[in-house]
């Protein structure tokens, strides 16, 4: 099928559209945007920067893509934004294109769903199967894992790691890693519990939820140290994948800085 682009929508000549993209009214596309096949831009959509888009995604009105980091060392050099397949983008979403910092990339991969309002800042690297609710802030460096949950009005801090598979209550401050397959809540945060609903909608097996159950027992509830709730897991057969997961993600928190494991990468 044929590209649609409306009458008031301002696309840059050089832009590289793919077959059935739809541009709707009032959108902005700058000369380095690509975007790929069935990708739907409904209206007032800005696109900007060195932006690569995937193929069928739709972005909601009013959202920024690729603008510039809020980043005050920022001087203005072709850092980028890119984006996966099957995202669905709703109203005011914004991702900001990267900094210098890092590899100049601020990612999102395929399948997520980013909900109104939703910002996603200067080098961040989202997974994929992400949900984001409304109005939940994702500060710069900060890594999502895929299948990860963040729920309304969170506020995560700068170099934190979401884990996979986690659940982040609303409302929510995050300052430290959230652990993956936890759920978390509260201001200041805290691990609650593991993410049942959420490990069972994505396939983990019964085995796998109760070894992840008894290690959370052990560390967070017992305050065993992870050598020695190792040793108890292994001993009674609950070391399973998802489990040997959690600890190397527990590990390398705890060889970071401030509760982050990527925080001890930080540049000033």
């Amino acid at each position: 099928m044929a590209t649609l682009i409306a009458d008031t929508a301002c696309v840059d000549p050089r832009a590289e559209l793919a077959d059935d993209v739809e541009i709707g009214p009032y959108c902005v596309l700058g000369p380095d945007v690509r975007v790929g096949r069935g990708t739907r831009l409904i209206a007032h959509v800005c696109m900007l920067g060195v932006t690569t888009v995937g193929e069928m995604n739709v972005f909601s009105p009013f959202t920024v893509i690729g603008g510039d980091p809020q980043d005050v060392s920022y001087k203005g050099s072709l850092t980028r934004v890119e984006i996966g397949d099957h995202n669905i983008i709703r109203e005011s979403v914004t991702i900001n294109r990267a900094t210098e910092k890092e590899d100049g990339v601020t990612r999102l991969g395929s399948h997520n769903f980013l909900m109104a309002g939703a910002h996603v800042a200067h080098d961040c690297k989202l997974g994929d199967r992400i949900t984001i609710a409304n109005g939940s802030m994702l500060g710069g460096h900060v890594h999502v894992e895929s299948h990860a949950s963040i729920s309304g009005g969170v506020a995560v801090h700068h170099y934190s790691t979401i884990g996979a598979y986690s659940f982040v209550g609303g409302q929510s401050r995050i300052v430290h890693d959230v652990p993956r397959f936890m759920l978390v809540d509260g201001n200041p945060s805290k691990i609650r519990c593991i993410n049942v609903v959420g490990l069972k909608r994505n396939g983990v097996s019964s085995e796998g939820i109760d070894a992840l159950h008894e290690a959370h027992r052990l560390i967070y509830r017992a305050k065993m140290s992870a050598k020695h709730a190792t040793e108890i897991l292994e001993s009674h057969g609950h070391l399973l994948p998802e489990v040997r997961s959690l600890l190397d993600f527990i590990q390398a928190q705890q060889e970071g800085k401030h509760g982050r494991a990527r925080e001890r990468w930080r540049k000033s």
